[in-house]
């Protein structure tokens, strides 16, 4: 196994944390005009892929207190987004969480906004700057397994 220690490796992450850190806070720009946080977009996108999860399970997948989940999920259910439903968890003593058709539409809208914005950033790039991120997409995508 490579060592994560070694003097390439850490001056590989001192240089990729911060850029990443920046398109991450530029994407979750693109989401303001929606009326919702970011994080709001990302908990109704892990209910999607997941239809069922109850409140105590979302919150120990995000690393987030039950009650601080709770408050959250309130507002997305106050605000048409999700609904509760009994049928859907495994365990029918509980309560599964599903997202709206309207939720779907906001998750879709802000994925197309987000896509488009990264999308122009790329397309701004010199060609070989796009053929290194296509190169780098692999180890990318497994840098976040």
């Amino acid at each position: 196994m490579p060592d994560s220690s070694s003097p390439e490796s850490i001056e590989l992450a001192a240089r990729l944390r911060p850029a990443i850190l920046r398109l991450n806070r530029m994407l979750r720009r693109e989401t303001q005009g929606f009326g919702v946080s970011p994080l709001m977009v990302m908990l109704l996108s892990a209910i999607d892929k997941e239809p069922g999860i109850g409140v105590s399970d979302l919150a120990a997948r995000e690393n987030m207190r039950a009650a601080s989940m709770s408050h959250h999920i309130k507002q997305l259910e106050a605000a048409g987004y999700i609904q509760r439903d009994q049928t859907l968890h495994t365990d029918k003593r509980r309560v599964g969480l599903a997202v709206t058709p309207l939720a779907r539409t906001l998750i879709a809208d802000v994925r197309k906004r987000r896509t488009d914005w990264l999308a122009s950033r790329i397309g701004m790039l010199p060609p070989s700057s796009r053929d290194a991120l296509k190169q780098a997409m692999d180890a990318l995508s497994r840098l976040g397994e």
